[in-house]
Formats: structure tokens, sequence, C-alpha cells
């Protein structure tokens, strides 16, 4: 019996448009809801939001067998965090601000199993290998991790086309304020120069045969970037999206 299909991972794969949003709640509760939209895929966030190692894994449990594949972000690279989301069942993980090829293979080798890898072999007591009970996992687990690295400075940008090269790198995540954070227009990611540069890097992706992805509030910019060639797209963040609902209604209510 072999590791559970990554079916985020086979869609790319396949070169499938699929939609997301953000899962900024930290809270399996809100979660679950978001999840009845049916996006494509849902970031569970541990860099920006309050989610730790036991609020990630209780996401990952609502959204077994749902349409919406997780997506753990984890706030950096290190083996040992890999090595834990991996262990509770994540398949497809973000990792911020890579910046090198060097970087993307290490993050690479730390998703895998010897001799690919580094990941440590303590499946036998992991939620991940449903625990023990499927007898392939260690042999079959590398085939279904799908790594996605964010580039999101010039640094990252300039050495974009070295990490494209990186095999076990599935696809490219550009992060639109951080990027124009780091190009002195201070989060401001409809500058010109900035969206030259998304509208460059989605296209380099592309061609080199890995998914582009991003995330758009906005539904023109979102469409702009669809357009551009971004296939795992983000639409929507969920705490932005109940901040909005709630300060519409009480305005609505208030001018009435």
């Amino acid at each position: 019996m072999p590791a559970p299909e990554n079916r985020f991972k086979t869609r790319l794969a396949k070169g499938e448009m699929l939609y997301g949003c953000w899962a900024g709640f930290a809270d399996p509760y809100a979660t679950e809801v978001l999840a009845t939209a049916n996006f494509d895929w849902l970031v569970i966030d541990g860099e920006h939001a309050p989610n730790d190692l036991r609020s990630t894994m209780a996401q990952l449990q609502v959204l077994e067998g749902r349409h919406s594949a997780p997506v753990v972000r984890l706030a950096h690279g290190a083996d040992w965090a890999i090595k834990q989301v991996l262990d509770i069942g994540a398949q497809t993980l973000l990792i911020p601000m890579v910046e090198s090829a060097e970087q993307a293979r290490e993050l690479v080798r730390a998703t895998r199993y010897p001799p690919q890898g580094i990941r440590g072999s303590g499946a036998a007591l992991a939620r991940a290998s449903h625990f023990s009970a499927i007898p392939d996992y260690i042999g079959t687990a590398n085939d279904q991790i799908c790594l996605l690295v964010q580039v999101e400075t010039r640094a990252g940008l300039a050495a974009l086309d070295d990490i494209l090269k990186v095999d076990g790198v599935d696809g490219v995540f550009i992060g639109p304020s951080d990027l124009a954070a780091d190009m002195g227009f201070a989060g401001d990611s409809s500058a010109p120069e900035v969206q030259d540069a998304i509208q460059d890097a989605l296209v380099r992706i592309k061609t080199a045969g890995k998914a582009p992805g991003i995330l758009a509030l906005d539904p023109a910019t979102a469409r702009t970037y669809r357009d551009w060639g971004a296939q795992f797209l983000a639409v929507g963040i969920d705490v932005v999206m109940l901040a909005q609902s709630a300060r519409d209604t009480m305005a609505r209510w208030r001018d009435d």
C-alpha cells in the first residue's frame, strides 16, 4: 500500500488551473467552513498566521477527503520544521524567501527520504503513514511530495533561472507584496516596475515547465496574472474576507 496520492501535485502536473485561498484563522472550524466553498487549494499559513504544529495538524484532518487540497506554508525552511509537518500529513509545502538554487536544493533534500534526501525515518509513529497502516509509506512518499518555493525579492528574481533548474521544485510562487517592498515600493505591487517584474517571472516559470503561482485579491489583477501564466492562483484571504464583510454590513446599517 503506497502513500496517498497528492491530488494537488497531480493536477499541477496536468496543467490544470487551480484557484486557492489563504486560511489564516489558525482554527480547524474556520478552515472547514472555508472548504465548503470548494477552492482547489487552501494555504494553512504558518508564516503570518498564528498556526503551530497542532493547529496545522487539526486543519489537515478537517481537509482530508475534501476537494480543497491543503498547502502548508512554513515560516522558514528549517529541516526540523519540514520533517514535523510532513510527519503530521502535509504533502504540499510552500516555503518563503527562497533566493538561490542551493537553498532550493536543500529544501528538496529536506522533503525526501534517503538516498534522495535527509528526511528522518520516523514514519512508524506518524500520522502521515496512518500510524504504520501504510507499510510502503517510506518507499513511496517521496513521489507524492509537492514543493513550492516563494520568490519574493530582487535576489530571488536574479536567481530564478537557476532555481527553476532544480529537480524536485514543482512550482514557484511570486510574493507580490514582499517583492514590491524589496524593490522600494512599500508593498505596492501595482507599481509598473513591480508589475513588469511579476509578468517576466511568471512567463519564465511557465517556460521552464514549472507551475507559476501568485496571490491577488483584486479580481482584475487576478485575471491579469492568470493571463500572464499563473497556474495556481490565490484569490482570497479568509481573514480579510470576514473583516471586509463585517465592516460592510455595519456600515450599511449605520448609514441606513
